[in-house]
């Protein structure tokens, strides 16, 4: 691959200032802390004190020392000035002129840790990372510069020559790829490497080569798109190249390769490295089948969907067309009902009276008008379902034959049907036996028996309805497949399961065998429901109404129990002694006790510390646990609760694996420490500020909650 894959921008962007930093930019790595400033300190003049913060600033930032210091952008300059207090900086440009910026450089390096790209150490830690994230992923050369560079200054290394580092990236990308053809091509015989050279070649007679052909999928929504599909499918199986992926091999490698071998013209194919063209055809046709399985299903699935919802709408719009009839056929039943709710019709005269009224011919006209344009709740619209059973059969039997499908046990009635199905298309229907009815809901069981008997073309379309729902469920499954796939692949099975379930089941607190906890349930339930039983007739609370026709359960509400003088005189008493205490006091005790700040570092400066660290690292996890933000927190009077100071805080302190030991003393303090009860009378910064100079001890007569 090319050594240089950096555009222009991005060489000039490296280890420089590509414009302003941001505000959260300058607070995370400009901020100067009291070891900063103690150090900074010792410097002699304006202009020396302010050229010595920017370039610790400058190498926090961008990891390396600017040879042209003057090339720091004004914000910045002003941002550091401000916080030394140095009223001109403009004298930037005299530390810039001088000698002694060198002797700085060299004093940070040493104080602070950092390191030369040219180490060893450094170089093999940085070279491992960046090998595991190309072996693991896809990133392009680019990104892996990007994130390298970040690794560096985020570990405190001086950033390398842009070009020195490009190289690197490159080499390793080279590396990783060539072990990523090795081991896919390890192993071929000279047959199946023929073969798979033969995919690029054009058989006689074709215009396109066999690898061109297989990876071109459906295009169209139709019948014979997907018999097309399903024959490109029986075609890859039929190349017969047992091919097999090592493990080692992630799979998101093997699919990038599969993307070039589907997208790439094959003459660029062709002129690949022996190396590489054989492992992308390896690739390629380890993933054929089951993409071309794929493309097939996602097919039929669209063609199904069109199918069942092309029916509703057609029987939607018949409805709508015949809505008028059905009217008239129910006003005619109507003024018959009429007569027959009567009261003050005698019952001998009922049929001559409604007779004279609507005709006996014109009657029984209107019912069956009623029953043919009458549709149950759940109706399938199979009246227009019968008139898609030609597009239907145009690529049943060649999916029926293609495709294998696998089920879960709530697919298993589907399965059974698609197996029965697939039987009659291969041997007839003679001599079958009835039809598998366990798939047949109730809505479908209307169209499927008729009277005893199960109509073939009803039972088809009630098969492919659930055969659609199931797909789409993971119900039903393939292999190989990426899409539709075995959902339980991954999980515990066989030996391994029967190993780890002791343990599991123990640790869940449930028996090993599902026998054991379903027969503890039907106890349990058995039991209560007896007890319920035989409670029922004396419980006055419970019983059972007719409401609208219908029984319902009735529980009587429980009446309001008065708080007798003593529970509330105990209530006022308890309230009386109870501190009023806000709810930064109680977390500044809880540090002062616990010290669980400490479990908080700097993700830079480890042993950086600031003065009242702990106030604003309370003042911020207040404000994270309450949702307020930092502003009602911040107070321009408090040092440790300015704004500046908390979004630094926030932005650049985090936890440690030391927090699990503050945890513990937090735990363990609990048992010492009262829950208080929580007043939000005062302010919360003063709050802070004054738990924190005064540190005052709980109330001894504070109550446990």
């Amino acid at each position: 691959m090319p050594v240089s894959f950096l555009t222009e921008q991005q060489r000039q962007h490296y280890g420089r200032y590509a414009g302003e930093p941001t505000a959260d930019e300058l607070a995370r790595y400009f901020h100067l802390d009291d070891a900063d400033r103690d150090l900074i300190v010792l410097r002699r003049g304006d202009h020396n004190r302010l050229g010595f913060a920017l370039q610790l600033g400058t190498v926090r930032f961008l990891g390396t020392f600017l040879e042209n210091p003057l090339e720091t952008p004004p914000g910045v300059v002003a941002h550091v000035a401000h916080q030394l207090g140095i009223p001109d900086p403009a004298c930037f440009a005299q530390y810039c002129a001088g000698e002694q910026r060198w002797d700085h450089a060299a004093e940070i390096r040493h104080r602070y840790g950092y390191r030369d790209f040219s180490s060893r150490a450094v170089w093999l830690r940085l070279y491992r990372w960046l090998y595991a994230l190309c072996w693991s992923g896809t990133d392009r050369p680019s990104v892996l510069f990007d994130r390298a560079t970040v690794w560096l200054i985020t570990n405190r290394v001086l950033l390398p020559g842009v070009s020195v580092l490009e190289r690197l990236v490159a080499r390793l990308r080279a590396r990783v790829e060539g072990r990523l053809w090795r081991l896919l091509e390890r192993g071929l015989s000279p047959e199946i490497r023929v073969r798979l050279d033969n995919l690029l070649n054009v058989p006689e007679g074709a215009r396109r080569s066999v690898l061109e052909r297989l990876r071109i999928g459906p295009r169209l929504r139709s019948g014979p798109e997907l018999v097309r599909a399903l024959c490109r499918l029986e075609e890859v199986r039929t190349l017969s190249l047992d091919i097999s992926v090592s493990p080692r091999v992630p799979r998101n490698r093997v699919l990038e390769l599969v993307r070039f071998a589907t997208t790439a013209k094959v003459t660029a194919i062709e002129r690949l490295p022996p190396e590489r063209r054989t492992a992308t055809l390896v690739a390629f046709v380890h993933i054929m089948e089951a993409t071309a399985q794929d493309d097939a299903l996602d097919l039929l699935d669209v063609l199904l969907a069109e199918t069942f919802s092309k029916a509703e709408e057609l029987g939607r719009k018949a409805r709508l067309r015949t809505i008028k009839d059905l009217d008239a056929a129910a006003m005619q039943t109507s003024t018959a009902c009429e007569v027959l709710l009567d009261p003050s019709v005698p019952d001998e005269q009922v049929r001559a009276i409604a007779f004279a009224r609507i005709p006996r011919d014109d009657l029984d006209a209107a019912r069956q008008q009623i029953d043919r344009l009458v549709r149950p709740p759940d109706d399938i619209y199979y009246q227009e379902l019968q008139t898609q059973y030609r597009r239907v059969r145009r690529f049943l039997p060649t999916l029926l034959r293609t495709v294998t499908f696998g089920a879960s046990p709530a697919g298993e009635p589907v399965l059974q049907a698609i197996q029965y199905l697939r039987t009659r298309e291969d041997e007839g229907s003679r001599g079958l036996p009835a039809p598998p009815l366990d798939v047949v809901s109730r809505s479908w069981r209307r169209y499927v028996v008729l009277h005893g008997e199960v109509d073939f073309k009803g039972y088809t379309f009630c098969v492919l309805d659930r055969l659609h729902q199931a797909l789409r469920r993971r119900d039903l499954f393939v292999t190989p497949s990426v899409r539709y796939a075995d959902p339980r692949i991954g999980l515990l099975e066989g030996e391994i399961w029967e190993g780890a379930r002791p343990f599991i089941c123990r640790t869940l607190g449930l028996p090993p065998t599902p026998e054991e906890a379903l027969a503890a349930l039907r106890q349990e339930l058995d039991h209560t429901y007896r007890a319920v039983a035989a409670n029922l007739p004396s419980n006055p609370a419970v019983r059972i109404e007719q409401i609208d026709g219908k029984e319902e359960l009735v529980v009587t509400g429980l009446d309001k129990l008065d708080e007798p003088p003593s529970l509330v005189a105990l209530r006022k008493e308890v309230k009386a002694r109870l501190p009023r205490v806000d709810l930064p006091e109680i977390l500044l005790e809880v540090a002062a006790r616990t010290g669980f700040t400490e479990g908080f570092t700097h993700i830079s400066e480890r042993n950086a510390r600031v003065a009242d660290l702990v106030i604003s690292l309370c003042a911020v996890l207040l404000a994270e646990a309450c949702n307020t933000g930092l502003q009602p927190l911040a107070r321009a009077e408090v040092p440790a609760l300015r704004a500046s100071r908390l979004v630094w805080v926030s932005q650049n302190y985090v936890r440690n694996e030391t927090l699990t030991d503050a945890n513990a003393r937090l735990v363990a303090a609990q048992n010492q420490i009262p829950l208080v009860h929580l007043w939000g009378g005062g302010e919360v910064a003063s709050a802070c500020q004054s738990a924190r100079k005064n540190d005052p001890p709980l109330r001894e007569n504070s109550v446990q909650n």
